[in-house]
């Protein structure tokens, strides 16, 4: 991926992502001529472009992508410096600001991969879970696009969007496998049965594993976002300075509980504090980051060995960690498992793997109305299309 930055005046970090192996440079470069044998009776079957949407949280996003697979353009419009000072996500900041950047993402996603509106195939956007507010402002866009284009509107889940964000980079990988979502909102274990097609085998209990990487990094005096710092951190502590807790859930083996971890650090920062103790800071940050990588791959390793599956992907912001990164590896090295992960700007929020999602979803005929509204819990794999869509 070749990754472009600019910090524009208002401390917004414009992204523009781009698939280093796409290599045409031409006008209208989304299209490829047809052959003979892309011939399905008297109509040709050509390239399907995705222009897609994504402003759930805090980056206003836009993508155009190819085939489900090439992302022809990848534009971020990330707030992380605007919230850092409040030590997390202000709702109503990041819905302004996605409306004063979405616009610009878009026309520059579409530059990037040039192409126009007419070349577009649908739209989609991520329409559920997320901040309400933020996810009404793409939401709107692109059934403003949709309406004014005549083009089909899709919409995705933003989970099934982290999923999708493995086929991206790695062309081979075809459902069915085991998925670990591990973000600030989710943490999912799930086999991926099809295209679209997810049966949840387990999930957080209370605190997901990103949210938990937030409150400790806070705890600790790390501050906001959270899961880099600690991953950073991590990298000069001792990861067996505290034995902290790794939950176990008897009723159900591959649910996750961070909440006793979390209770946990803040129990030994209290003590030390009451003892006039000091406490190694990247000490602390590598014990804990330990603790949550352990369970979030034994859990993974676990589930594909007993449902019999020889393919383990991961998504979501903490599947950024290198700690987890790299235990995944060598586990799945040695449990003959291939092991899929996206590039860690694949793993953050981003409109590729939105356009990557859709692309199943249009071939197989979804198509939403444009009384398609947010939906801020929508949960996964369970999207209700009658309500939400014609098909």
């Amino acid at each position: 991926m070749n990754i472009d930055k600019n910090v524009e005046e208002d401390g917004v970090i414009f992204m523009s992502i781009k698939d280093d192996t796409n290599t045409e440079g031409t006008e209208n470069a989304g299209r490829k001529p047809k052959t003979d044998g892309e011939l399905s009776g008297s109509r040709e079957k050509e390239d399907i472009l995705i222009l897609a949407i994504e402003s759930s949280c805090d980056e206003s996003a836009a993508a155009v992508v190819k085939n489900g697979r090439e992302v022809l353009s990848n534009i971020i419009s990330s707030q992380i410096a605007l919230h850092t000072i409040y030590g997390g996500v202000v709702p109503e900041i990041a819905s302004r600001k996605h409306v004063e950047k979405m616009n610009g993402c878009i026309r520059a996603a579409l530059s990037e991969a040039k192409v126009t509106l007419d070349d577009i195939d649908a739209v989609a956007v991520t329409y559920g879970p997320g901040l309400v507010g933020a996810l009404l402002v793409g939401v709107s866009e692109a059934k403003a696009i949709a309406f004014a284009t005549g083009k089909p509107l899709i919409g995705v889940h933003h989970i099934e969007g982290h999923i999708s964000a493995n086929f991206i980079e790695n062309k081979d990988l075809e459902p069915p496998f085991v998925c670990l979502v591990v973000s600030g909102g989710h943490s999912h274990l799930v086999v991926v049965k099809d295209y679209g097609v997810y049966e949840i085998i387990g999930q957080t209990r209370d605190d997901a594993a990103g949210e938990a990487f937030d409150k400790v990094a806070r705890a600790i005096g790390l501050g906001y976002p959270g899961g880099p710092k600690i991953d950073k951190a991590a990298k000069e502590g001792n990861p067996d300075a505290f034995s902290f807790p790794q939950a176990k859930i008897g009723d159900a083996e591959y649910d996750f509980s961070f909440s006793g971890l979390k209770s946990s650090v803040l129990n030994i920062i209290n003590q030390a504090k009451m003892q006039g103790q000091e406490l190694v800071q990247a000490d602390v940050a590598a014990s804990f980051q330990k603790a949550v990588v352990e369970v979030l791959v034994g859990h993974a390793i676990k589930a594909c060995k007993e449902y019999g599956y020889d393919k383990l992907a991961i998504a979501g912001g903490v599947a950024s960690n290198s700690g987890l990164r790299e235990l995944m590896e060598k586990e799945c090295a040695a449990n003959n498992i291939k092991f899929y992960r996206p590039s860690p700007v694949l793993c953050t929020d981003n409109a590729a793997m939105i356009g990557a999602a859709a692309y199943y979803e249009y071939k197989k005929g979804v198509r939403f109305g444009l009384d398609m509204n947010a939906v801020p819990n929508l949960p996964l794999g369970d999207r209700e299309r009658r309500f939400h869509a014609g098909k």
